[in-house]
C-alpha cells in the first residue's frame, strides 16, 4: 500500500463509522418520535428502524450520482441489497435458526422479489430516470401502506416481540424530549452526509489507483460496509430469539433500498445504469431475492442450513459480478 492510498483507506474506514453512528442517532430520534406520535411499536420496527439502516445506502448514493459517480450509487444498491440478504440474514440465521411468525414478514418478501423484477423494464433502456425515481418513491409508499394495514392483522404474540424490542431492545427504548429526538435526527443526518461524503471521495480515488472499475468497487467495499447497520441490528435480535426483527429489518431494508435511496437518487439526478449491471448485477440481487421466498416459507423457518446456502450464494454471486464485470 502507497503512502498516498494509507490516508484515503483510512478515511473510508472513518466515513463507514460516520454512517454507522448516523444512522444509530437517525433512528433514535425518529423512533421517539414515532413513538411520542402513537405510532404502533410493530409498525415502528417494520419502518422506521429499517429506513434508519437503510439512510447510510441513502447518504453514500446520493453523494455520489451529485458528483457524477453514478457506478457507485448504483453498485452501493443492488450490492447492499445482496449483502443483507447473502450475508446479513444468512449470518443471522447461522446464530440462531429464525422462525418467522409475521404474517406480514411473510408477504414482504415476494413483494421485494417484485421491486427487483420491476427494476429491469425501468432500467432497460439505460437509465433510471427522474420519472423512474417518481415511481420507485411511489412504490415504497405503497409498501408502507401495506405494512400499515397488514401490522393490525397479526396475532399478540407478533406484536408483543415488536413491542419488547422497542421497549427495551431497540434506540427507543430510552425516552428523550421531543427536543432531543429533533436534534438527534438533524445529528444523524448531518453525520451521515459527511460520512457519505467522506466515503465516495475516499472510495473513488482508492479505485483510480488500484485501477478498480466504481462498480465493483460499490458492489463489494462500499456495500458491505453500509450495510453494517442492517449486520448489527439483525444479529442482535436473532441472539434475542426475535425473529421477526431480524428477517423484518433485512427485507425493509431492501424495499427500502430499491424504493427510497434508489427512487430519491434518480429524482435528484438520473442514474446511468451500464450494459453489466443489467447482464450481471441486476439478474444476482433477483436470484438472492427469489431464493429467500421458499425458505421464509418452509415451515416459516429459516435455519442454519438455509443461512449457510445464503451465504455461500453470496460469495459465488460477489465472485462471479467481479469476474464477469468488464
Amino acid at each position: 500500500m502507497t503512502v498516498d492510498l494509507l490516508p484515503r483507506v483510512l478515511l473510508l474506514v472513518g466515513g463507514f463509522g460516520a454512517l454507522y453512528f448516523g444512522a444509530e442517532w437517525l433512528v433514535y430520534g425518529s423512533a421517539n418520535l414515532a413513538r411520542r406520535l402513537g405510532v404502533p411499536p410493530i409498525v415502528i420496527g417494520l419502518s422506521i428502524v429499517s429506513l434508519g439502516t437503510s439512510a447510510p445506502e441513502l447518504a453514500v448514493s446520493l453523494t455520489a450520482v451529485l458528483q457524477g459517480q453514478s457506478d457507485i450509487a448504483l453498485g452501493n444498491v443492488l450490492g447492499s441489497n445482496l449483502a443483507n440478504v447473502g450475508l446479513v440474514l444468512g449470518i443471522s440465521a447461522f446464530v440462531r435458526p429464525l422462525v418467522v411468525g409475521a404474517r406480514v414478514i411473510q408477504r414482504e418478501v415476494p413483494i421485494m422479489a417484485v421491486i427487483t423484477v420491476l427494476l429491469f423494464p425501468i432500467a432497460l433502456d439505460g437509465v433510471i430516470s427522474r420519472g423512474d425515481g417518481v415511481i420507485l418513491v411511489a412504490l415504497l409508499v405503497a409498501y408502507l401502506g401495506f405494512v400499515f394495514r397488514a401490522s393490525e392483522e397479526e396475532p399478540p404474540e407478533v406484536v408483543g416481540t415488536f413491542t419488547e424490542f422497542i421497549d427495551e431492545g431497540s434506540p427507543a427504548s430510552v425516552p428523550v424530549t421531543t427536543a432531543k429526538a429533533l436534534g438527534l435526527v438533524l445529528l444523524g443526518v448531518g453525520t451521515l452526509v459527511l460520512g457519505g461524503f467522506t466515503i465516495v471521495q475516499a472510495a473513488t480515488y482508492v479505485a483510480r489507483v488500484l485501477g478498480v472499475p466504481d462498480l465493483i468497487i460499490g458492489l463489494t467495499v462500499i456495500a458491505v460496509g453500509t450495510s453494517l447497520p442492517e449486520l448489527a441490528t439483525s444479529i442482535v435480535a436473532a441472539v434475542r430469539n426475535e425473529a421477526d426483527i431480524a428477517v423484518g429489518n433485512v427485507i425493509g431494508s431492501n424495499v427500502f433500498n430499491l424504493g427510497a435511496v434508489l427512487g430519491i437518487t434518480a429524482m435528484a439526478n438520473p442514474v446511468p445504469v451500464s450494459a453489466d449491471v443489467l447482464r450481471v448485477e441486476l439478474p444476482s440481487v433477483l436470484l438472492i431475492s427469489l431464493l429467500v421466498i421458499p425458505f421464509a416459507r418452509t415451515q416459516s423457518t429459516i435455519g442454519r442450513l438455509e443461512g449457510a446456502v445464503l451465504v455461500l450464494t453470496y460469495a459465488g454471486l460477489a465472485f462471479w459480478i467481479t469476474s464477469a464485470i468488464r
